[in-house]
Order: C-alpha cells, then structure tokens, then sequence
C-alpha cells in the first residue's frame, strides 16, 4: 500500500483534503475532525452512482474489478440479512467497501440495516482522523494500524449508539458484520460475527483453492467460550439442535444466541457477547481471483471448496452471488429436511474484469 505521504497527497476533496489537514491544530483533531467530515459528505454526495444495498453488479472503474450481489429471504419470516458494495470509497477511485450483515431476533432485519447504513461513513470519519493525527504527530503507524484503529472505533460508536436508539430494541435483537475495505492491492476485513470470507486463489498446478479468511465466531470456540464462561454467561445446544451452541443468561433460558460476537443483542452483552472486530489483512497478488462473502445459511450447508468452484464455474459472474444463494437453498431442502431454510445472502468481489465476448 502507498506510504502515509503519497496517502495523505490523495484524500485532498477538490484539493482541500491536505489544506484541512495541515491547517488543523498541532494534535490534527481541528483539521481532521473538518477533513473527515468534507470527505464524509463528499462521499454521501456520490453514493447514488457507486453504491449498491442489493442484489445486483457493480463495476469499478478504476480497480479492474466488479462485485456480484443476491440476497435470498429463507422461510424463518422477513429477510434480516442485508449488503452494501460502495465503489471509490472515501471518493478514492481505487477503493472500495464490502459489507454482509446477517439480523437476529425480532428486530434483527431493522439493527442490520441499521448497522449497514451508519459503519461505513463513520468509519471514513474514524479513518480520516487517525490517519491526520499519524501524520501531523508523525507517529510510526502503518496503514493496517490505521485502519484497525479506525475500525475498533467504529465497531465501538455504533454499539454504543444502538443501544440508546430511540426507534430501534436492540435489548434482545443484533446483527453479525463482516467488512472489507479494499485499497489497491491491500484488503482489510473486519469481522463481528459468524459471516465468512473465503479467497479463491490459484495453487501451482493451476486450480482454484479457497483459502478462509476469517473465524466463525461461534460460542464453542475456545477463547470465546472461556470469555463467556468467565461472563458468568452459560453455553449449551438444544435437544432439537445438537452441535449448534447458543448463548444464555445465567438464570434465563434466554436468548440462545449462536454466535459470540454481535452488534446489539445487550440483554447478553454482560455475559460476554462482545462487538469488537477481529481485523485483519491480505495483500492481494496476481494468483487471487476473488473472494467470497456470506452470511451462515449459506456456509451451513455450502463448503469453502464447493462455493469456490460454485463461483468460479458460472459463466456470467454478474449472476454468481445468485447461483451461490441458489445452491445453498438447493442445499438446505437437501441436507435439513425439516429444518426452516435460512436467509442466504453473497458478495462475490472479482479482482479482474471478465475478458469480453469475442465478437463474431
């Protein structure tokens, strides 16, 4: 990624970006608070024509790149998963943000929604801030550092927000999130929850293999459980569910969450459900190809290999988030007879555009 100097060069908003920033006072909090807030509406102002909150395609101009996108409602009531795909994030022509959220609990479908509309320019705001103060203060941060911070911040303010949201019960409702912010050749994922990246990368003999690249933040894992535990929070798996661990009050057969981390949700938050982000990075090489984002209907019943090979085999890639939501619900009356399909919802980000038809 572009060292600090060259970034801070490219965030002027009609050349006031870099004015904003050295204008500010000696700790950058004046200027970045004016920068971030500029770059925010800016952004705000373009969204209609480089954002996209459901199912479709979006191309990016500048990255080479587009973005497949289908939401599917399962048969559990209204569809409580949703997606944004927001190109020249921040108004950077090579960046670009992903987001899948998958709602819980009866207002889970108005949280996600919630969460989806208010992350991402908050999260500019955050990014724009700690970046001018690196800068101006001439701290030794990388821009993974940057952007983690950014995203801690942000995963924190929202939390904090739901709970006191005047139109929204976040008390026994929540949402998982799981965002990528790409910048050129650097991905930054962040993850609240239980929805899963997977990357599709070329090995040496030529075929496409997935590599996952986040946790499944299920209760049962290890550090999560004896987090929860230490919560005084209790974890089992109903009769009728064997092998699905959910989450419950101490005293209370309530709310059985299946998932360790979430926004919202605080009737459980004091017995170890958390919303902070596990971040992390990948530097994206000429081998990858794509990658996969999706909430856990799909990744219930659909393996890494198989969505890869999902993906990759569909002739129009416009319409390969729609042929993976298809294949999970196949999946589901399969697999689960009997069991209420899930909402399956897809973000399929290709890093090189498809060649283009011959012409004959």
């Amino acid at each position: 990624m572009r060292n600090l100097s060259s970034l801070l060069r490219s965030l002027s908003v009609g050349g006031r970006g870099k004015q904003l920033l050295e204008g500010g006072d000696g700790g950058g909090g004046g200027g970045g608070r004016e920068a971030a807030d500029a770059m925010v509406k800016e952004a705000r102002r373009r969204k209609k024509e480089t954002m996209l909150t459901s199912s479709g395609t979006v191309s990016s101009k500048k990255c080479n790149g587009f973005a497949s996108v289908h939401s599917r409602r399962g048969e559990k009531g209204v569809n409580q998963d949703c997606c944004v795909v927001w190109e020249e994030f921040g108004c950077q022509e090579d960046m670009i943000f992903c987001g899948i959220f998958d709602g819980h609990g009866p207002w889970g479908h108005y949280v996600a929604k919630n969460v989806r509309e208010s992350l991402p320019p908050l999260l500019l705001c955050n990014w724009q801030e700690t970046l001018a103060v690196a800068l101006l203060n001439e701290k030794g941060l990388c821009q993974f550092d940057i952007w983690k911070q950014s995203f801690l911040r942000t995963c924190a303010t929202i939390d904090g927000e739901l709970e006191h949201h005047r139109k929204l019960d976040a008390y026994n409702s929540g949402t998982t999130a799981l965002t990528i912010v790409k910048q050129g050749s650097v991905m930054v994922l962040a993850n609240v929850g239980d929805c899963r990246a997977v990357l599709a990368t070329t090995s040496d003999d030529g075929s496409l293999v997935p590599v996952q690249l986040t946790i499944d933040f299920k209760p049962n894992l290890p550090q999560e459980a004896e987090r929860i535990t230490q919560c005084k929070g209790r974890l089992f798996c109903m009769r009728d569910e064997p092998g699905v661990h959910r989450v419950w009050q101490p005293n209370r057969e309530t709310p059985g969450l299946a998932t360790s981390r979430a926004f919202g949700d605080y009737c459980i938050k004091d017995f170890g459900v958390i919303s902070v982000p596990e971040v992390t990075q990948r530097v994206v090489t000429d081998r990858d190809q794509f990658i996969v984002l999706a909430t856990d209907g799909v990744w219930d019943v659909i393996s890494n290999k198989e969505a890869v090979d999902i993906v990759s085999s569909t002739e129009d890639k416009g319409k390969s988030a729609k042929r993976l939501v298809q294949c999970a619900v196949r999946a589901w009356e399969r697999k689960r007879r009997g069991i209420a399909v899930d909402d399956c919802s897809a973000i399929c980000l290709f890093f090189h555009s498809p060649p283009l038809p011959l012409q004959v």
